[in-house]
């Protein structure tokens, strides 16, 4: 996974590159929806696999709640019990999950993190620089490892009332992941080669992206505005 970047100085400073976007750690969700609202391949097709997996879920907690009605209780405790799993332990896996992999591409310090106010976890590497295939490998561990795990385990358990639990916990994880999503799209948005580095210090994250040829159209520069918010 290891691969020669450009420094950060060089991103900053050099002729060859330019910047895309430097959203703050604690606006990242507004910057995470600007990039989901522009669509593109990849956002249409985690929709589309979103949608399945909400249908699912909602499927499956009816399901439950009916056999509850009919007096067998153990897949509604099943699927109460994995729900607040999802909200407490699987965040922490899923960060977790994406630290791993951070470290996997070269990266020797992880750092995690969390606004708790606004409900954002986050894993970085404050000032080390990935390319876009870094950066894919890194936001889709979770996703990857979370489904292999969750199909085995309800192809296991299909018959038996641990089915709610991993299809559950499957159908809840793909709504963490789309933030995932939203910033790995802007990778995919550009011809170029895309970089991006965080910066602990300043709290935010920078995007850069190797320079286009002449006639090559360029995309718009997104910053957003500062924080206003009291701590």
């Amino acid at each position: 996974m290891k691969r020669n970047n450009p420094s950060i100085e060089e991103l900053k400073n050099g002729d060859d590159y330019e910047l895309l976007a430097e959203p703050e750690h604690d606006e990242i969700k507004s910057f995470v929806l600007s990039q989901l609202e522009k669509g593109g391949w990849l956002v249409k097709g985690f929709m589309v696999y979103q949608a399945v997996m909400i249908l699912l879920g909602l499927f499956i907690i009816t399901r439950a709640v009916v056999f509850s009605f009919k007096g067998i209780h153990e897949p509604l405790w099943y699927s109460i019990g994995t729900v607040i799993f999802c909200v407490t332990a699987l965040i922490i896996i899923h960060e977790l999950l994406h630290g791993v992999a951070i470290k996997l591409t070269g990266a020797k310090n992880v750092r995690y993190g969390a606004y708790f106010k606004k409900f954002i976890f986050y894993a970085e590497a404050d000032r080390h620089v990935f390319n876009r295939g870094q950066f894919t490998f890194i936001a889709l561990a979770p996703l990857v490892v979370v489904k292999l795990i969750t199909v085995v385990g309800i192809i296991i358990f299909f018959s038996h009332p641990l089915v709610y639990v991993f299809t559950l916990i499957m159908c809840i994880h793909s709504l963490f992941c789309a933030g995932d999503i939203g910033l790995l799209s802007l990778f995919y948005s550009e011809e170029s080669e895309v970089f991006t580095f965080d910066s602990k210090e300043e709290r935010k994250s920078y995007y850069f992206r190797k320079k286009y040829n002449f006639g090559q159209k360029k995309g718009s520069f997104y910053k957003l505005p500062q924080s206003h918010e009291n701590n």
